[in-house]
């Protein structure tokens, strides 16, 4: 059972993962040649890449920031950022590189991440 330690824990790890891979994204999007890519698709490698580094720095910060008092609404929030983050992104790359729009992950990756941003802002405005 994941207890508020283990996801706050979690949430350091995978922080720090999707930054370490955001980083081999943004190397990949830089030197890899055209061919690799649908058209258009590596600003859309790099846009998914800038959404990836904020979003895992994000992670990493509400990890460390949320150690000592937290409540479901929070942990909620946090792992909203998380799955929202992976599903947009892995979205995003797909496209970029295959040109194929047919998923509907990045939107509701995309969807989640700012229901979880709101979430975790209500739950911060309402602590006392």
């Amino acid at each position: 059972m994941l207890t508020e330690h283990s996801l706050t824990r979690l949430w350091r790890i995978c922080g720090a993962l999707l930054v370490a891979t955001g980083t081999i994204m943004g190397a990949l999007t830089a030197h890899l040649p055209d061919r690799y890519f649908a058209e258009g698709g590596r600003i859309m490698a790099r846009s998914a890449m800038d959404m990836q580094m904020w979003q895992g720095i994000a992670l990493l910060a509400l990890g460390l920031g949320l150690r000592e008092r937290t409540n479901r609404v929070l942990l909620a929030g946090g792992c909203g950022v998380l799955a929202g983050t992976v599903m947009f992104c892995s979205g995003v790359y797909d496209t970029a590189f295959t040109g194929h729009h047919g998923s509907h992950v990045a939107p509701i990756g995309g969807s989640i991440l700012i229901i979880s941003w709101l979430v975790l802002a209500v739950s911060w405005m309402r602590r006392t």
